[in-house]
């Protein structure tokens, strides 16, 4: 028998730093269980070059990264989402399209390290900071027992992931 492949659509408003980092760290994390996949409500057309320094200086995936519209994914033939995560607060407040399948839906905003500006390096480090972050949310969300929980458990689980981690270790067991 073969194991179930979730997919998880991680959505920002420009789809340029943290969704493109959640979408490689899934992908690498996953191991073939999970596929990230990535877009923005208002996509500015280029990944963030800070985003691929750093995903490339750690061996990441980066390949077919890149800014697309979350229409992309609401479209029919567009893979079904099974978790639909937002990382940032403006494209959490949003009317985001219908997905199909009814996937869980969860917000783990974080601060956009693009928006770090002088000096270069502080950019960069916004910018692993941001990686730690959402790897440490990401591999959380692995170890769930997903098909062991119930949709409402599930979805109150994934959520809680987003508002710290240490919260989310707490609500582990919840």
């Amino acid at each position: 028998m073969t194991e179930r492949v979730y997919n998880v659509l991680f959505l920002c408003t420009g789809n340029s730093a943290r969704s493109i980092l959640a979408e490689s760290l899934m992908n690498h994390w996953g191991q073939g269980r999970f596929r990230g996949f990535s877009a923005g409500s208002f996509p500015k057309g280029a990944v963030h070059p800070c985003a691929l320094d750093l995903l490339q200086s750690l061996g990441l995936p980066r390949e077919g990264l890149r800014s697309k519209s979350w229409d992309e994914f609401a479209k029919p033939g567009a893979p079904i989402m099974d978790f639909v995560v937002t990382v940032c607060d403006q494209a959490a407040g949003e009317i985001c399209p219908l997905w199909p399948g009814h996937p869980v839906t969860a917000h783990w905003g974080m601060p956009d390290p693009a928006a770090v500006e002088n000096p270069r390096n502080a950019q960069r480090q916004a910018f692993r900071d941001t990686l730690r972050a959402l790897e440490s949310r990401i591999k959380l969300f692995l170890a769930l027992p997903i098909a062991g929980l119930d949709g409402m458990s599930l979805a109150r689980r994934v959520e809680a992931i987003g508002r710290s981690d240490a919260d989310a270790e707490a609500g582990q067991g919840a």
